[in-house]
């Protein structure tokens, strides 16, 4: 058994004085004097404390880092909410959010910052978590990540100063850290259980991804939002930039003091993260949590509860879905969201669900009380505008490949082009210098384009739902010892969609308000509602995947291909969940550098596409359907790819 499945069959639900927890309706006059006590009513807490009168305070936690080299270990702001109750014997939990962003970006759908008063203690608190749960009997902490806000030092992009600096903060709330008032003076957190749940979108569920990959004792369990779990494959991938100078510039960005204090570390991100080449390297390895050198998946001890969508072109979908892979392999506790919006929080997709199922979360793995949280579905999936499914795990158990393969007539079916059959085009710069928009590269999907090869299938006879991630798998040669790589999977199709290209990332934001939890003069619980941003489209890419070619057997060791050669290249796309419509056509777009996701310079190649070797593999739910009967390409229904050349009479072989 694994060693977290161990551990959770030994807890007990037992109400305990360590924990205070009462079941509601327990007792009698006799627990009227007792010490206070959290209250459980239909496996949730109750809002039983107040939180207009709950303390509100900040220390310093002592790092065992010196990120800015003053000679001094940097010291990390932890601002803190908690039941005045804890001054009287009641120890709770806490829930923190990490985040280099409290004051510069701020937090959420609003923008949210953090307000103190003249003592410079917190007043106001971003996001809705400490309305809502202080009164439930929880603490709630608000870590400002080293080198942003009030803490010490430089901020690294992911680094291990950054995680660090948090998991110090786990330390400590264990009694394994030193923390000081603002005074100087040394304080314990002896007011806490000790069990730590960390939360939060993008950094904030990266920072949670990070602390979670060293092992750290304490943190039970993390919820990590839209998160990275490899700071190389936010960057760039397979040796493919997104941006250049990303690392330096988030610090920048992150950093409000003076920009000369960490000049010197943002010239040594600049440097790590290797522009020139786009390959891995061991600073990329520092920042790797999945498995690097400052933590890794297989060293995780919390549970999991992430939420990604699909369509989140900002931190993109391998890195919930790798991170997943590897928490599965280990046998961790998990629970998954994946909604069909880009870079958007749950609590503005789905929010009165959301919170439900937090609360649940939070009050099984922190509170330890038996509810029904993990009895549920372990996976929710949008799979269209609001609606959403639910099943036992992700990928689809049930989900099987589609091995789709490119016709020389510019078809996509099962079966495989003529032996000799081969498309051409040129990774070439666009209009604009780089290379072809997506735009140009989906258009007209039967028109030769010299640019890129067109592959669409029939018509499908009903509807189909990808399930997991796509592979490219092409055996290609070129005329140059490089090229950069596209595989594009596309809906031909008309049908409306989340909106997750514009503005919103598919969510359009409103006047009215919904309230979850209690609020103060200077800090409500109340925010803007949401609704879904939908476009009704033609087209729609589905899956995007990326691939340098010389980097195509390893990320850091690129091998040239000797032109005129043909060589076997594979990759992954995105992962996806995308239903294609019956009556649509799928389509499998191969091209050169993506002037919308990469920063490369197309390197003028000739790529030719042996057609017969070539094919992309979908992983797709079917039922009891054969796959045969999916895609059964209309021959000569659609005009031919650019430059595709016809093979001559195959030779046999004995």
């Amino acid at each position: 058994m694994p060693r977290r499945s161990l551990r959770r069959t030994r807890r007990t639900v037992a109400v305990t004085l360590a924990t205070g927890v009462a079941l509601a309706g327990a007792g009698g006059a006799a627990d009227a004097a007792a010490a206070p006590k959290i209250v459980v009513k239909g496996g949730v807490t109750q809002p039983v404390f107040s939180y207009a009168d709950a303390i509100r305070e900040h220390v310093y936690v002592e790092s065992p880092i010196d990120s800015d080299r003053d000679g001094k270990r940097d010291r990390v702001n932890v601002d803190i909410i908690r039941p005045k109750e804890t001054q009287r014997g009641l120890k709770v939990p806490v829930i923190m959010d990490a985040s280099p962003y409290y004051d510069n970006a701020g937090r959420g759908n609003e923008s949210e910052r953090k307000v103190y008063d003249a003592a410079g203690n917190p007043v106001k608190f971003p996001l809705f978590y400490d309305n809502y749960f202080v009164p439930r009997g929880y603490a709630f902490v608000a870590v400002d990540m080293i080198g942003t806000t009030k803490s010490d030092g430089c901020p690294t992009s992911g680094g291990a100063p950054d995680v660090l600096g948090v998991k110090a903060v786990i330390d400590w709330l264990n009694g394994r850290a030193k923390a000081y008032t603002p005074d100087g003076d040394p304080v314990r957190a002896t007011w806490t259980t000790g069990r730590t749940g960390m939360i939060g979108k993008s950094y904030d569920g990266t920072l949670a991804n990070g602390v979670a990959a060293t092992g750290v004792r304490g943190l039970e369990t993390i919820v990590p939002i839209s998160a990275i779990s490899s700071w190389y494959d936010y960057s760039r991938m397979n040796g493919v930039k997104y941006w250049e100078d990303e690392q330096p510039w988030l610090a920048d960005y992150v950093d409000t003091d003076d920009p000369a204090k960490c000049a010197a570390v943002r010239a040594e991100l600049d440097e790590g993260e290797d522009d020139a080449t786009g390959n891995y390297n061991a600073y990329w390895a520092e920042s790797n949590y999945r498995k690097g050198t400052v933590g890794e998946v297989g060293n995780v001890r919390a549970s999991v509860f992430a939420y990604h969508g699909v369509n989140d072109l900002n931190v993109k979908t391998n890195h919930f879905a790798q991170w997943w892979a590897g928490l599965a392999k280990r046998g961790v506790t998990r629970k998954l969201w994946l909604s069909q919006r880009g870079h958007v929080d749950p609590f503005d997709t789905r929010r009165e669900e959301w919170i439900a199922t937090l609360h649940k979360w939070f009050d099984h793995e922190l509170h330890k009380i038996n509810n029904d949280v993990l009895r549920q579905p372990r996976v929710d999936i949008e799979i269209a505008p609001d609606r959403w499914i639910t099943q036992a795990d992700w990928p689809t158990p049930s989900a099987r490949t589609l091995r789709l393969r490119p016709g020389a007539d510019g078809t996509l079916g099962l079966k495989p082009a003529a032996r000799g059959a081969t498309g051409t085009y040129t990774d070439a710069p666009g209009p604009r210098g780089a290379g072809y928009t997506e735009g140009d590269l989906v258009s007209d999907p039967t028109a030769a384009k010299p640019y890129r090869l067109s592959f669409v299938s029939a018509p499908l006879p009903r509807d189909v739902r990808l399930s997991g991630t796509p592979t490219a798998d092409l055996k290609v040669k070129l005329d140059k010892p490089t090229a950069n790589l596209t595989a594009l999977l596309v809906d031909y199709g008309t049908d409306t969609r989340v909106d997750y290209l514009g503005s919103g990332e598919g969510i359009e934001t409103l006047t009215t308000e919904s309230c979850h939890g209690e609020s103060t003069a200077d800090d409500d619980a109340c925010y803007r509602q949401t609704r879904t941003k939908t476009v009704t489209s033609d087209v729609n890419v589905v899956a995007r995947g990326w691939l340098d070619a010389q980097n195509r057997a390893s990320l850091s060791h690129p091998t040239p291909l000797t032109p005129g050669k043909y060589y076997r290249v594979r990759w992954q796309t995105l992962a996806q969940e995308y239903v294609f419509k019956k009556g649509h056509r799928l389509a499998l777009i191969i091209a050169g550098t993506d002037a919308d996701y990469n920063t490369e310079t197309p390197t003028g190649a000739q790529v030719t596409v042996d057609l017969a070797g070539s094919s992309v593999a979908v992983p797709v739910v079917l039922g009891e359907e054969s796959v045969s009967t999916l895609v059964a390409p209309e021959q000569g229904a659609w005009r031919g790819p650019s430059h595709v050349v016809l093979p001559k009479q195959p030779k046999r072989f004995s």
